[in-house]
């Protein structure tokens, strides 16, 4: 089971990280989540300034 998503996040935390790195600190954040209730997850992860 389990939903579909897609997400834009925008944080100072993703400078100078390369996009693999940008989703392993979502999918950290999201920890269980992943496991169960989501089946799919869409990732948009930009910097502030990025984000313009």
């Amino acid at each position: 089971g389990g939903g579909h998503y897609h997400v834009r996040i925008v944080s100072d935390a993703f400078s100078g990280k390369s996009l693999v790195q940008r989703h392993q600190l979502i999918y950290k954040a999201l920890g269980d989540l992943m496991k169960h209730e989501i089946h799919a997850l869409g990732i948009d992860a930009f910097t502030p300034t990025e984000s313009h």
